[in-house]
């Protein structure tokens, strides 16, 4: 795909998180309540936000977002890449060609990226500590597009969900939906046929 600057996610999209953050929502749940629930109803509730698996699954309980979150780092000091996103990353940035991240996390992102050893290709990450409102709103997608006088028409938003490609469309810039729903806890497939991108990939490779 011809485009010269990529804004990427975190969550979902480079990392492949959701598999370890399910695990981690459950064990706090038992911890903390002795509550059950399915790793796949878990994991499809993160799917679309930590916000709607806890209303879902855990509103009642108190300090139940602290302690996950807790449990949760604890996992992502060894994060696990999608396949071939080192790769891509990479192919980008040798090309000369620009990669930025925006990410609802604080800036314990920068430790993650560390970690996975892919901080280097990035030409700037925002993070929830820039104090920009979340996707969808475009604020943080315009912050880049100003300050580094990006052409629209040639960047684009890469993103698992629905937030990010209405972010993107909303910047005005294009949009890829990365849909990794082939496993066996894959997110709700109207959800997923709703979300109109310029493009839908299902490995990170076919960028390309």
């Amino acid at each position: 795909m011809d485009y010269e600057n990529y804004i990427w996610d975190l969550g979902g999209t480079l990392l492949d998180n959701y598999e370890s953050s399910s695990h981690a929502f459950a064990a706090t749940l038992w911890e903390l309540a002795e509550r059950v629930v399915l790793h796949e109803e878990v994991y499809n509730a993160l799917k679309i936000s930590t916000a709607c698996a806890v209303e879902k699954f855990a509103s009642d309980i108190p300090n139940f977002l602290v302690e996950y979150k807790r449990l949760e780092a604890e996992v992502l000091e060894k994060p696990i890449l999608f396949d071939g996103a080192q790769e891509v990353l990479s192919t980008i940035a040798a090309a000369g060609r620009k990669n930025f991240m925006i990410s609802h996390r604080n800036n314990q992102v920068l430790t993650i990226l560390s970690a996975a050893k892919i901080e280097p290709y990035f030409t700037e990450v925002v993070t929830s500590d820039n104090g920009f409102p979340r996707k969808p709103a475009p604020v943080s997608i315009q912050y880049l597009l100003e300050k580094y006088a990006l052409d629209p028409q040639k960047t684009v938003m890469i993103g698992d969900r629905a937030l990010d490609i209405e972010a993107g469309l909303a910047a005005g810039v294009a949009t890829i939906f990365f849909d990794s729903s082939v496993s066996d806890f894959s997110a709700d497939q109207k959800s997923v046929s709703k979300i109109k991108a310029d493009h839908t990939i299902h490995g990170l490779r076919e960028m390309l």
